[in-house]
C-alpha cells in the first residue's frame, strides 16, 4: 500500500498484472476530490474513457452528469474510480482475475480518499467490493453500513441507457445519497 497519491499513481503507470494492459490506450485511474466525503465506484472504462484517461466521460458518464446537475451534486466534490483501470475488450464485464489484479489499487484509493459514503455503480462494483453473495437487483437503493463506511448500491449509468425505467430508480438513489450527505453534513 502507498501512503500518497503520487506513489500510487506511479505504481500503476506501467501495470501489466492482467491481460487488459495489452489493449489499453490509457490507464483510467480516477478523478475528482482526493479528500471527498463521497466516492463513486464503477465497473471499468469504456472506449471514451480509454481514449481520454478519465472515468465516466462517455454516454453513461454524460447521463450521470445530468443527474448530478439536476440534484446539485458537484462532480468536483466527489471522487470517481472503477474496479478495473483498463478497458475490457468490447466493454465486456471484467473477468474475476482482471478485477482481482486491480483491487489493490482501488483499495489504496479508498484508503487515501477515506470517504464516508461509497456509491457502488452496478453489479460488478457491488460484488467486488461487498462480496459475490450480493445482488444489485435485490440491494439497489438499500444503504449498507460496513466497517464504518456507508455503501449505496445503484444501477450503473450504462444500464440506464439500455433500460429507461431504471432512470427513475437511479434518480431516487442519488436523492437518497443527497439526504444522507445532508444528514451527515458531508460535502457533495
Amino acid at each position: 500500500m502507498f501512503n500518497n497519491w503520487e506513489e500510487l499513481e506511479e505504481s500503476i503507470k506501467n501495470c501489466s498484472k492482467c491481460k487488459l494492459n495489452s489493449g489499453r490506450t490509457n490507464i483510467v485511474f480516477g478523478v475528482g476530490n482526493k479528500n471527498a466525503d463521497v466516492m463513486f465506484i464503477g465497473e471499468g472504462p469504456g472506449a471514451d474513457e480509454d481514449k481520454e484517461g478519465i472515468p465516466f466521460v462517455g454516454k453513461a458518464g454524460q447521463l450521470m452528469d445530468k443527474a448530478f446537475i439536476g440534484l446539485k451534486i458537484n462532480r468536483q466534490n466527489v471522487y470517481i474510480a472503477n474496479i478495473v483501470k483498463c478497458r475490457p475488450p468490447q466493454n465486456r464485464v471484467p473477468e474475476k482475475d482482471e478485477a482481482l489484479a486491480c483491487l489493490d489499487y482501488l483499495r489504496n484509493q479508498v484508503l487515501l480518499v477515506n470517504p464516508k459514503v461509497i456509491v457502488l455503480l452496478g453489479s460488478t462494483a457491488l460484488k467486488n467490493i461487498l462480496g459475490e453473495e450480493h445482488s444489485i437487483t435485490k440491494e439497489r437503493g438499500i444503504i449498507i453500513n460496513k466497517k464504518g463506511i456507508i455503501y449505496l448500491p445503484t444501477w450503473h449509468p450504462a444500464a440506464l441507457l439500455r433500460d429507461e425505467n431504471k432512470k427513475i430508480e437511479f434518480w431516487r438513489d442519488l436523492k437518497e445519497l443527497k439526504r444522507v450527505a445532508e444528514d451527515l453534513k458531508l460535502s457533495i
